[in-house]
């Protein structure tokens, strides 16, 4: 782990990990035995105005108004054979839509979004959206709004529009302050912004604007993302990364956690950080760990405790489109089953329930762990008290210290198992 940027671990597994599941189950039978009072749901819209140079999500740019039209047809066929399948008493605790950029969608067609996400999930949830500069428009932010959105969440990465631009990100500065000034107007309770460091010739200075640019507006939490190039983008096709890259961006997030703390920010992740005024949208317990996930649309996830799916996985452009056809051209009979996963026995489900502990500032609770696994955490991993050894856990083994959630991105990929790290190594990226 001599790299603080090995990557960011945010599901567990990841998906180049899952495979074709054979036979498909039907799931009906993947979700029977499963908890289904607090599920999280969420959708995806593969859909943006442009692809960012770092970007390596599944997405398309610029699509045809037509193909716009035939997913949200085909996402409403899915919605309906998926909520079938569960129970009919099944409800939902929060709920997100993500992509892609959602807000690509007109007006009209978000309040059409809107009825699908009804009739799926139900209403009067919190429910996080993302947007982007170019997308958050009044007349779109009046809908999310109307329908009970309570958190939006924009990617500015720059307040300079030179280092925007070196991030392959293509964007003016009027249109960043236009839109935080149409979301503040759109009064949704909480609003995040990512910022990204790291960038080719970003220094402690443009990093400190764009910090005060950001806390100007007072945002409810601010993501921070380390720069990352990865294969098949825009970046990871014309960039080299720098020998004193790491060095860098520890340096600009080691700022950041004084600059934000110091203006009353809560630290939560490595990434997020939550003002310590802001509101607390009350909904139903839901639980990371353990509650469920159902993912509508191609590029979406769906969690239960030992089965993770989805549709195929890519990040090539040509590629991307050729998913997208694929769903398209699915019959509704297709989204009974699923269709690519991984499958979690009670050692990866116990991996998987440290790892989305571990990695927030608030650590593992081990009564918990105990209860739902009948072990003690530090035994089932005794690597632990390797991290203790670097000062980066505290004696109980539990919690972070400041210096553990600098190095997340390397305490995540190092914590990974042997047959899944195998499995994602196989995966050739396309």
């Amino acid at each position: 782990m001599t790299s603080p940027y090995q990557g960011y671990l945010y599901a567990y597994p990841h998906k180049t990990a899952y495979r074709k599941l054979e036979p498909r189950p039907l799931l009906s039978d993947v979700w029977g035995s499963e908890r289904q009072d607090a599920l999280f749901g969420y959708v995806h819209l593969p859909f943006c105005e442009m692809r960012c140079g770092f970007c390596n999500l599944f997405t398309r740019a610029n699509p045809p108004q037509e193909q716009v039209r035939a997913y949200l047809t085909q996402l409403r066929r899915q919605a309906q054979e998926v909520r079938s399948s569960l129970a009919t008493d099944a409800s939902f605790a929060q709920l997100a839509i993500g992509g892609g950029t959602p807000t690509y969608l007109t007006a009209a067609e978000l309040t059409s979004l809107f009825e699908i996400v009804s009739s799926a999930f139900g209403d009067a949830l919190p429910l996080s959206v993302e947007t982007s500069p170019a997308t958050a428009t009044p007349d779109r932010l009046a809908v999310l709004a109307a329908h009970g959105t309570t958190r939006i969440s924009m990617g500015v990465q720059s307040f300079l529009d030179s280092e925007a631009r070196a991030a392959g990100r293509p964007q003016r500065l009027t249109e960043v302050q236009a839109a935080l000034a149409a979301i503040r107007d759109s009064r949704i309770p909480v609003l995040n912004v990512d910022l990204i460091y790291g960038i080719d010739g970003q220094t402690a200075q443009t990093w400190q604007h764009s910090l005060d640019e950001a806390l100007r507006w007072r945002p409810e939490e601010l993501y921070l993302y380390p720069l990352y190039v990865r294969p098949l983008t825009g970046l990871g096709r014309r960039a080299a990364t720098r020998a004193d890259w790491d060095r860098d961006r520890l340096a600009l997030y080691r700022q950041a956690v004084v600059v934000l703390t110091g203006a009353g920010y809560v630290q939560q992740s490595m990434r997020q950080f939550r003002r310590s005024d802001a509101p607390v949208v009350q909904g139903p317990d839901y639980c990371c760990q353990d509650d469920g996930m159902i993912g509508l649309g191609c590029g979406a996830r769906s969690y239960t405790t030992s089965l993770h799916y989805s549709f195929d996985y890519a990040v090539s452009v040509s590629e991307v489109r050729a998913v997208i056809d694929d769903y398209l051209s699915r019959p509704a009979s297709d989204f009974r089953y699923a269709e690519i996963g991984f499958r979690l026995d009670e050692v990866e489900q116990r991996r998987r329930w440290l790892l989305k502990s571990l990695l927030r500032a608030e650590g593992v609770d081990p009564a918990a762990y105990q209860a739902r696994f009948g072990t003690r955490h530090e035994e089932d991993f005794p690597q632990l008290s390797a991290l203790a050894g670097r000062g980066w856990l505290d004696s109980s083994l539990s919690v972070l210290t400041a210096e553990g959630l600098a190095y997340s991105d390397a305490i995540g990929p190092w914590l990974v198992s042997g047959p899944v790290r195998e499995a994602m190594q196989a995966y050739v990226v396309r």
